[in-house]
C-alpha cells in the first residue's frame, strides 16, 4: 500500500526521528521542503523566493503531497498556509495566521476579544526621531519589532537614553525580516488601522511581572481543545526563559483555565481553524491579573519530547492528524515520568565556542540520567554574537530535555547538568573573558 507523503518545511534529523515515532508512522512518508539552514538559520529572508522555490519542490515531487506542516516560526509558519491552501489541504486562513503574527494586528484584534488581558501599548516607526514622543507608556516598558526571530531585538526600556540605544540597533538590523515580512502582509487586504503599520514596525508595551504559563492545543472543523499547559521559568535575572515544564504547577488550575478560555475566544475572533497554536500568559497573583504575552500558530517543538515522556506520544501527533484532515487525538499520562522539563544552556557574554559535547559525552550522559536528550545549537568555531535568532541579552548554546518524579527534581537535576556539560569558549576580543564549563 502507498504511503502517505507528509512534507515539513525545513525538516531537521531530530524532528524526522521524532515524527517517526508518531502512531501510524510505518503508513507516512515524511519529505523535507527546503533545508533548515536556509529557512530558519539565516538572518536574512527574500520571502517571495522561499515560496517559489517551496512551491517549485512540491510541484516536482513525484507523488502526492497529502500534508504540508509548519513547526517553525516565520517565514515558515505564513508560508505553510499559502501552500496547503493553493492544494486544498488542511491549514488555517492566511489572515489568521498573520493576525496572530504581526505583534500590533494581534494586540488590536486581543483588545477587541479579551480586553481585560491586554497591556498596554503603542506602534511606532523606529525610524522616526521623534517617536519616544509618541508613546505614551510609563518607564520601564518593552520594545520589539512586530515581528522578530524568538526575543531578537527585543529590549527593555528604562530612560530615554536607553530607547535610543535599542533604536540605533533596532534600526540596524529591522529590516532583516520585516521586509519579507511586509511581502506576507500584501497577500492580504490590511485594515485601515494597520495601513502604517508594516514589518518595519516597532511595539512599546506595559512592563508586566508575574509567572508564566502556555496552553497549547488544537482548532479543527471549530472545536477548539487543549491538551496540556507547560510552566515558563525564567532564570535568576528574570531575562531568559530557562526552563519549561510539563504539566504545568506553578499557577492554580483556575487560573489555567482562565488562560484557556481567554486563548478560545481570541482565537475564535481572529477565525483560526484547522490549526494548531500555544499561547503564552503571565499571571500577576497579588493583584490576580491576567495577562496575554502572544500567542504562536504551531505546535511547540519544545514541549514535543516533554509531552513523550509524561502522556506517552508527542504533539507531532495532532500536527500530522490535522494536517491529514483527521480528529487530533492526544493520549494522557501514559508516558514514563510524571512530570518533564526543557532546560536551557546559556553563555554570558560574546565569545568563540572551541568545544561543544560529542556523541560519547551524550551516551556518558544518558547512562547518569535516564531519558535524558541533549542538543547542542552551536558548533565549534561559531562566534556567538554572529548566530541568527539570538535574544538580545545572552546566547543558547544547548538544550536538554529530561524527565523526574517531580518538579523539584527537575529544579535540582537541571543545575546539576549545567554545571556538568562540557561546552568551553575562548575570547572572543580584548571585552570578553575566556570561560569555560556549561554556563
Amino acid at each position: 500500500m502507498a504511503k502517505t507523503n507528509v512534507h515539513v518545511l525545513g525538516m531537521t534529523e531530530v524532528q524526522r526521528h521524532e515524527l517517526e515515532t508518531v502512531s501510524g508512522a510505518e503508513n507516512l512518508a515524511f519529505h523535507n521542503v527546503l533545508d533548515y539552514e536556509r529557512l530558519v538559520e539565516t538572518a536574512e529572508i527574500d520571502f517571495e523566493e522561499l515560496l517559489a522555490a517551496a512551491r517549485s519542490q512540491l510541484d516536482a515531487f513525484d507523488g502526492t503531497v497529502d500534508a504540508i506542516i509548519a513547526h517553525w516560526d516565520f517565514p515558515v509558519s505564513v508560508m505553510v498556509p499559502i501552500l496547503a491552501a493553493e492544494r486544498g489541504l488542511p491549514a488555517p486562513s492566511l489572515e489568521s495566521i498573520l493576525k496572530c503574527e504581526h505583534k500590533y494586528w494581534s494586540r488590536l484584534e486581543q483588545r477587541a476579544s479579551i480586553p481585560e488581558c491586554v497591556p498596554g501599548f503603542a506602534a511606532f516607526d523606529p525610524f522616526d526621531d521623534h517617536a519616544l514622543d509618541t508613546i505614551d507608556l510609563d518607564f520601564p516598558f518593552w520594545v520589539k519589532p512586530v515581528k522578530a526571530h524568538s526575543s531578537n531585538l527585543g529590549f527593555k526600556i528604562e530612560d530615554e537614553a536607553g530607547f535610543h540605544e535599542a533604536l540605533a540597533e533596532i534600526r540596524e538590523h529591522i529590516e532583516e525580516i520585516g521586509d519579507a515580512f511586509d511581502a506576507a502582509l500584501s497577500m492580504v487586504d490590511l485594515p485601515p488601522e494597520l495601513q502604517q503599520w508594516g514589518g518595519n514596525t516597532c511595539l512599546a508595551e506595559q512592563f508586566v511581572q508575574g509567572t508564566q504559563a502556555a496552553p497549547e492545543g488544537t482548532v479543527f472543523r471549530g472545536t477548539f481543545r487543549v491538551h496540556g499547559v507547560l510552566d515558563m521559568h525564567k532564570d535568576a535575572d528574570g531575562t531568559s526563559f530557562d526552563r519549561l515544564d510539563y504539566p504545568a504547577s506553578s499557577v492554580p488550575e483556575n487560573v489555567q483555565q482562565r488562560m484557556i478560555d481567554a486563548t478560545e475566544r481570541y482565537m475564535k475572533h481572529v477565525g483560526f481553524d484547522n490549526g494548531c497554536f500555544n499561547s503564552e500568559f503571565m499571571w500577576d497573583e497579588e493583584a490576580d491579573q491576567l495577562w496575554m504575552i502572544e500567542v504562536n500558530t504551531r505546535i511547540s517543538q519544545s514541549h514535543s519530547d516533554l509531552f513523550a515522556k509524561v502522556d506517552g506520544a508527542s504533539n507531532h501527533e495532532v500536527a500530522i492528524d490535522i494536517a491529514l484532515n483527521r480528529e487530533p487525538r492526544m493520549p494522557q499520562r501514559e508516558g514514563q515520568f510524571h512530570v518533564a522539563a526543557q532546560c536551557m544552556v546559556f553563555h554570558d557574554g560574546d565569545a568563540v565556542v572551541t568545544r561543544v559535547p560529542t556523541e560519547e559525552d551524550k551516551a556518558a550522559l544518558a547512562e547518569r540520567y535516564p531519558g535524558i536528550v541533549l542538543t547542542s545549537t552551536v558548533h565549534e568555531g561559531d562566534r556567538l554574537s554572529e548566530l541568527a535568532g539570538q535574544d538580545s541579552y545572552r546566547y543558547v548554546v544547548g538544550k536538554f530535555y529530561l524527565g523526574a518524579s517531580s518538579h523539584d527534581e527537575l529544579g535540582r537535576l537541571h543545575a546539576q547538568i549545567v554545571k556538568e556539560l562540557p561546552f568551553e569558549y575562548a575570547s572572543a576580543g580584548p571585552d570578553v573573558d575566556d570561560e569555560e564549563g556549561g554556563r
